[in-house]
């Protein structure tokens, strides 16, 4: 692997080089050594990925055009090899073929580089904390992409409808679609007949983990408008590296995604809200303040261990949040860093914006679900390296990566691929242009009531979680279970 310093240039060069000698320091060629993509493929491996990424760059009006880009800028900086395909189909079947080859040898090669540039940003009170949250990326409106990405129960109504089969129901079944419909028909009488709400585009699910440090995506999984988050989370974590802590709203709560967390050596801060039943005064482990025990009566009657927790409460302003850790030291882990690592996870929110809002992928523009897909996989890969490049930029000034302005980093680099035949003036090469993608320090003083995005959300606060003092059966159940654990670790 290159050198992290190798990858500024000694000299001015053209910039078509500049931008091959960046995509270089990003994913180093000799990796991709193991990466065989057959021996008379019209594309090789390094070439398909930095294509890839010059395509998720690009800012052309479609996605033939923006290929048609990618591919006379890539063909210029390998002019000393094979031109590659001229069919975008070719190059899009062939990003299918070889996508999972290529991912195994540039999303460790893009994390490798996080490390390498972190310096003081990779850890947050001492833990490598990662947020992860989940959004919505619209798509074409087509019968493959709404058979693909619906919610279950429609994709499974709309095979029915096109079989021409309805599903047999019960008597009790048929009373209760009898009353739902009824109920369903007085509400479209409330909001009038007329008003038709127009259906929403075939969504895809995207669940993320960013590293809050750096303020960079780490890891990723799509599926359905209906996927489980949890799931997804879950799936991930074998990305995740030692002494990880995962920072997350409520809407991953659970004794399972809990318990898998803890069990991958990973901790937690989570927010809890009213869904949660936690325990106190339960004598599994030594009580002291915060002390707290989620274990629900599916969990006990397995015989399944309590999880042994901290509560943590906080103040935002307006309401009180509740956050619970599985890092039951306070030396290891205050109230007030799980309170400002918890703030931080709002920077997930801001990613997911720069994503839809100033790269533009608020929807794809694939027509069918399989390249839709693979349209967002690059365009999150895109996104990645050229907010990787800036950040390694900023932070060797000194600044913090938080800084780096998503707009001015798009800029740069297409400003640099639009002008990829001229030698550039001091001050103006590519790494120039990163170093200088900072968003302003100046204090806002005007209204943002005019703005339209991000859209206000005017959700309840999750609420007071529900805490309980332990019943005589549970502190029972504890105990025993506690005693036959000693006893096997005796014996053992």
């Amino acid at each position: 692997m290159s050198s992290p310093c190798s990858r500024r240039d000694a000299e001015l060069v053209v910039n078509h080089v500049s931008l091959r000698n960046a995509l270089s320091w990003a994913m180093p060629g000799n990796s991709f050594g193991r990466c065989r993509v057959g021996v008379k493929a019209s594309w090789k491996a390094r070439m398909l990925a930095f294509a890839a990424v010059l395509w998720a760059w690009s800012d052309e009006s479609t996605l033939g055009k923006r290929f048609i880009a990618a591919r006379k800028l890539v063909s210029k900086m390998f002019s000393w090899q094979e031109e590659p395909g001229t069919s975008y189909q070719g190059f899009i079947k062939a990003l299918h073929k070889w996508k999972a080859k290529l991912f195994a040898v540039i999303l460790p090669q893009l994390r490798d580089r996080m490390r390498q540039c972190a310096r003081d940003w990779w850890t947050v009170a001492g833990w490598v904390v990662f947020g992860v949250d989940g959004s919505r990326v619209e798509t074409p409106r087509t019968k493959a992409n709404e058979a693909r990405f619906h919610p279950t129960k429609k994709r499974k109504k709309q095979q029915r409808a096109r079989k021409g089969k309805t599903p047999r129901l019960t008597k009790k079944a048929s009373r209760k679609a009898k009353q739902a419909s009824k109920r369903k028909q007085a509400a479209k009488k409330q909001a009038g007949k007329n008003s038709k709400k127009q259906l929403a585009s075939p969504q895809i699910w995207l669940t993320l983990f960013w590293h809050v440090g750096l303020g960079l995506p780490w890891a990723w999984k799509m599926g359905p408008v209906d996927s489980s988050e949890r799931a997804h989370m879950l799936d991930m974590l074998r990305f995740l590296p030692e002494n990880s802590m995962i920072v997350a709203d409520a809407g991953f709560v659970g004794y399972d995604n809990w318990r898998a967390i803890e069990k991958a050596g990973h901790s937690f801060v989570i927010r809890v809200g009213a869904n949660v039943k936690l325990l106190k005064k339960l004598g599994y482990a030594r009580e002291s303040a915060g002390r707290v025990y989620l274990w629900p009566d599916k969990a006990r009657k397995k015989n399944q261990p309590p999880m042994v927790l901290r509560l943590i409460t906080v103040h935002n302003g307006k309401h009180p949040i509740y956050l619970v850790t599985n890092v039951l030291s306070k030396k290891h882990l205050s109230d007030r860093d799980a309170a400002e690592i918890y703030k931080a996870r709002w920077g997930i929110e801001v990613f997911f914006r720069s994503f839809k809002q100033t790269f533009g992928r608020r929807k794809l523009r694939s027509k069918s679900p399989d390249n839709a897909l693979l349209e967002l996989d690059w365009s999150l890969v895109g996104l990645w390296t050229v907010y990787l490049m800036a950040v390694d930029e900023v932070v060797k000034q000194g600044e913090s990566p938080h800084r780096v302005s998503v707009a001015g980093a798009l800029t740069a680099i297409r400003t640099v691929m639009r002008d990829y035949r001229w030698r550039p003036d001091p001050g103006k090469d590519l790494w120039s242009l990163l170093g200088e993608a900072l968003i302003d320090t100046y204090v806002r003083h005007g209204s943002k009531a005019s703005r339209n995005y991000p859209r206000k959300k005017n959700e309840k606060p999750a609420g007071r979680p529900v805490l309980q003092v332990a019943s005589r059966d549970q502190v029972g159940c504890a105990k025993e279970l506690k005693a036959h654990q000693q006893e096997k670790r005796l014996t053992a």
